[in-house]
C-alpha cells in the first residue's frame, strides 16, 4: 500500500494526519479492523438514532444548529462537587436537563476567558496567536533537565544524553506546586518517530543505539520551573527534583491484577515490577499532589504475533489491537525479548494501564494501577465529591470503544500523601451504558430533533470492586476480578457497555461538576465510499459491514453525516458517585457551513470551524478549551474556548494553532498564562510535496523547521502565550 503525504491511502474521508504519524503514533489503528469485532453491543450511534424525532426547520433554523488543569497546592487542592440544583445559575436558564439554552450570536460579547479575536484557518509553519499576544518556547526535545546537561545535537543523539533531556512528542501536562511552593511542570512523552529522529532510518536496519535512544525518549518528564515578570515560565535546571522516566524505569504493580500469572515473564517471575511506561498519552493532575499519565497505543511495540500457536492467547492480544504478525514498527524486539510476544506472551498485559507518579520525590516508585482497569488509556482525570469520594474518569481511545470511571472506596485525606496513593487502588470499576430517549432516526440533513437537543441516559455498570482485605469481586459472569482487571474491554463487551467513536481526553468541570468527553471521530460510521479506484480503506467493504464486523449504519443523531470525520463533544451530568446520569451533544465539529455541524444551539456564522477534538480542560471561568488532533478542514491543528453555559452556550473561538503537520496537546489554561505542548511539526514524509519514495529520509529537507527556524529540524516542544499588555487572558 502506497503512503503519499498525508494519511489518504484509499480512504475517502481521512484526517490530515500523515501516515508517518499514523505509523508511529497509533500503529495504524485506522487502517485495520476495530479489534472490537467480538461484541454486539449497542453502538453510541444507534443510541443516538432512538433518542430523537425528525423534524423540519426553516433555513435559518438549519443555519443556528450550529482548564484550568488542576494546580495542586501542597498536595491538598479538590474539585469540590458542584450544587445539585444549579438552575438559574446561566443568563439564559436551563432546559430540563440542566442545559442552559443558547443565544444566536448576533447581540452581546463573547464570555470572560473568551475575548480575544479568534485566529483564523491556515497552514502556516508557525503558532498562530491573536494580536497583543506574545509567546515563547519552555522546552523541546532534547533540551537539558539538569544543570550542566548535555546539550542536543542532533546526529549525535546518544542513549545517556536522552536520559538527561527532553523526551520525544510530549502530549499531556500539568502544573503542580510542591509543599515548598516550587512550581512542578510535568509532561508525558507519548512516541517517538524514528524517521524524523535519525537520518535515513529503516527499521529493518535499526541499530540497538537508535532503540535505547527511542526508548529513553519516551515516558515523562519532572521539571522545576519559575515564573518570570512577563508570566513566562523557564527551567530551574538546579532542582533535584528534575526527572525523567523512561521506557527503562521500574514500575510497581498494585491493585487486583499485581503478581497475577498473567503479569508473570522471565525477567519478573512476580508479576510486580515492570520495565518502563510507553505510550503516554493523556493523563491528569490529582488533588494530593501526583500526576496520572495513561498508556494508550501500546499494541504497536509487540512483534511476532504470527509465531504464537495458542489461539485464545492470540484472539485475546488481538482485542487489545497487538497484531504484529511479524516485526514491529521499531524492531525494538531485535534486541529486547519482552517486545517479542512469541518469547513472552504475557508483557502486553504490563501495559496498557494508568500510572500515578509521584513528582515531589525523585527516589520514588511509580506505580500502575491495575484497578482502573486494563484499556487504551487516554485520559485519567479527577472528581471528588463532597464527602472525599474520588472518582476516576478515563476513556478508551479507539473506535467503539468504552467510556470507563473508577468510585473509591477510600476518602480523600489532606496531608496525607502515603494514603491517597491508595485511592486508586481500592473501589469499583464502571463501564458506561448510554440510553436514548426517543425512537425516531435522522435522515443526514444535519436537523435537530423536535426538542432543540442530542440528549438521553446514563448507566454505569459494575465490572469490579477491588476491597482493602485483598477479596476482590466481580461483576461479569465468567471471569474473575483479576481478569476483569487484565482483559477489561472483554469484561465490556460481556455487560453491553455502548461503542463509542474514539474516546480521548475525559475531564469534569471544577464550576459545575458536568463532565466532557472528546469523541475525536471514526471513520466507519455509515457506509464507506470507494475513492476514485473504487476501491475502500474498509477490507470488509465487501461484506458492507464496518471496521468491527458489524452493517454499516447511516445517519445517525450522534453524528448526523454518514462518515464522522470531524468528531463530538459530548457533555455529561454524571451523579459521580452512582451509577445514573444523563448526556447530551454540546459540538458536532466540522465546518460550520455544513448542515451537519452543530454548536450547542449558538448562531454557526459566529464560530470557528473545529475538527477532531483531542484533550479538553477549563478556565477560571468555567469555559471549555478543546485542542485537535487531524484537523480534517485543511488546516492546521488547533486550540479552542468553547462557552458550555449560558446565552452565548456553543460559542468557539480559535486562540491559537500549531505549525504544519503538529498536533495541539496538554492545553493548560490559566489566568495569565496559555501553555500547549506541540506534537509531531512537520512529520509529513514528503519533499516538496513529493511522495516519499522520492525522498525516504524525512530529515534531509523537512516540512517543518519549528521552534528554531532556518533549515533546523523541527522539534517538538511546549509553547506558552501571554497578554502583551500582562492583563488576563481573554478578559
Amino acid at each position: 500500500m502506497v503512503r503519499i503525504g498525508k494519511n489518504l491511502l484509499t480512504n475517502p474521508f481521512a484526517t490530515s494526519r500523515s501516515s508517518l504519524t499514523c505509523t508511529y503514533k497509533c500503529g495504524n489503528a485506522c487502517a485495520d479492523d476495530a479489534p472490537n469485532e467480538f461484541s454486539d453491543n449497542q453502538y453510541f450511534g444507534d443510541v443516538a438514532k432512538q433518542a430523537f424525532s425528525q423534524r423540519a426547520f426553516s433555513r435559518r433554523a438549519a443555519l443556528k444548529v450550529t482548564g484550568a488543569s488542576a494546580l495542586a497546592v501542597g498536595g491538598g487542592a479538590v474539585l469540590a462537587a458542584c450544587s445539585s440544583d444549579d438552575s438559574g445559575s446561566a443568563a439564559g436558564g436551563s432546559d430540563a436537563s440542566g442545559t442552559t439554552a443558547a443565544g444566536d450570536g448576533s447581540k452581546g460579547e463573547s464570555p470572560e476567558g473568551m475575548r480575544f479575536d479568534a485566529v483564523k484557518p491556515n497552514t502556516e509553519d508557525a503558532v498562530v496567536i491573536p494580536d497583543g499576544y506574545e509567546q515563547n518556547v519552555l522546552i523541546r526535545w532534547g533540551d537539558p533537565i539538569h544543570e550542566g546537561g548535555p546539550e542536543f545535537d542532533f546526529d549525535k543523539q546518544t542513549p545517556e544524553n536522552q536520559l538527561k533531556q527532553f523526551g520525544f512528542n510530549n502530549d499531556f501536562a500539568g502544573l503542580i506546586k510542591a509543599e515548598d511552593g516550587t512550581l512542578l511542570y510535568v509532561c508525558s512523552h507519548e512516541y517517538t518517530t524514528e524517521p524524523m529522529m535519525f537520518r535515513a532510518y529503516k527499521k529493518e536496519d535499526a541499530t540497538k543505539e537508535q532503540v535505547d535512544i527511542g526508548l529513553a525518549a519516551h515516558g515523562q518528564t519532572i521539571l522545576a520551573v519559575e515564573e518570570d515578570d512577563k508570566g513566562f515560565l523557564k527551567p530551574i535546571l538546579s532542582d533535584k527534583r528534575n526527572r525523567r522516566i523512561t521506557g527503562f524505569t521500574e514500575f510497581t504493580v498494585d491493585g487486583p491484577a499485581a503478581g497475577h500469572d498473567l503479569l508473570k515473564t522471565k525477567a519478573d517471575p512476580s508479576g510486580m515490577k515492570v520495565e518502563g511506561t510507553l505510550n503516554n498519552c493523556s493523563g491528569g493532575v490529582t488533588p494530593w499532589g501526583t500526576y496520572l499519565s495513561g498508556e494508550e497505543n501500546v499494541d504497536q511495540y509487540f512483534g511476532n504475533v504470527g509465531k504464537l500457536k495458542d489461539e485464545d492467547t492470540v484472539k485475546k492480544l488481538k482485542r487489545y489491537s497487538v497484531k504484529n504478525e511479524e516485526l514491529s514498527d521499531r524492531a525494538w524486539e531485535k534486541y529486547y525479548d519482552r517486545f517479542d510476544v512469541s518469547k513472552e506472551p504475557n508483557e502486553p498485559n504490563r501495559f496498557f494501564w494508568l500510572v500515578e507518579i509521584d513528582p515531589s520525590d525523585p527516589n520514588s516508585t511509580p506505580v500502575k494501577h491495575t484497578a482502573l482497569g486494563r484499556f487504551k488509556h487516554e485520559a485519567g482525570q479527577i472528581y471528588v465529591t463532597d464527602d472525599g469520594t474520588v472518582v476516576c474518569y478515563s476513556g478508551d481511545d479507539e473506535r467503539f470503544e468504552y467510556i470507563y470511571k473508577f468510585v473509591s472506596s477510600r476518602k480523600v485525606k489532606e496531608g496525607d500523601l502515603k494514603h491517597n496513593m491508595g485511592i486508586l487502588s481500592e473501589g469499583t470499576l464502571y463501564v458506561g451504558k448510554f440510553n436514548g430517549n426517543s425512537e425516531s432516526e435522522i435522515d443526514g440533513s444535519g436537523e435537530l430533533p423536535k426538542d432543540g437537543r442530542f440528549d438521553g441516559d446514563i448507566e454505569w455498570l459494575p465490572l469490579m470492586t477491588a476491597k482493602a482485605d485483598g477479596k476482590h469481586e466481580s461483576h461479569v459472569d465468567g471471569m474473575t476480578a483479576e481478569e476483569v482487571c487484565i482483559y477489561t474491554r472483554i469484561a465490556g463487551d460481556k455487560v453491553g457497555a455502548t461503542r463509542m467513536d474514539r474516546p480521548e481526553d475525559i475531564e469534569p468541570s471544577p464550576k459545575t461538576g458536568k463532565v466532557y468527553a472528546a469523541l475525536t471521530n471514526n471513520k466507519y460510521r455509515g457506509k464507506a465510499s470507494p475513492d476514485s479506484s473504487g476501491k475502500t480503506q474498509d477490507n470488509k467493504a465487501a461484506k458492507k459491514t464496518d471496521g468491527a464486523g458489524r452493517p454499516y449504519e447511516g445517519a445517525t443523531e450522534v453524528a448526523p453525516i454518514t462518515e464522522n470525520k470531524n468528531g463530538l463533544v459530548l457533555e455529561m451530568e454524571d451523579d459521580h458517585a452512582g451509577t445514573k446520569g444523563k448526556w447530551n451533544l454540546l459540538l458536532v465539529c466540522g465546518d460550520p457551513n455544513e448542515a451537519y455541524t452543530y454548536f450547542g444551539g449558538f448562531d454557526k456564522e459566529s464560530v470557528s470551524p473545529i475538527s477532531c477534538p483531542d484533550n479538553v480542560t477549563f478556565d477560571e471561568y468555567g469555559n471549555l478549551w478543546v485542542s485537535t488532533d487531524g484537523n480534517a478542514l485543511d488546516s492546521n491543528d488547533g486550540l479552542f474556548a468553547v462557552a458550555v453555559e449560558g446565552e452565548r452556550r456553543g460559542e468557539t473561538k480559535c486562540f491559537l494553532t500549531v505549525p504544519v503537520a503538529a498536533e495541539t496537546c496538554g492545553p493548560q489554561i490559566f489566568s495569565n498564562r496559555v501553555m500547549v505542548n506541540v506534537q509531531h511539526p512537520g512529520e509529513i514524509e514528503t519533499d516538496q510535496g513529493h511522495p516519499v519514495g522520492d525522498n525516504p529520509d524525512p530529515t534531509t529537507n523537512p516540512t517543518s523547521h519549528w521552534p528554531d527556524g532556518g533549515k533546523e529540524q523541527p522539534r517538538p516542544a511546549v509553547v506558552q502565550v501571554v497578554r502583551t499588555d500582562g492583563k488576563k487572558i481573554g478578559v
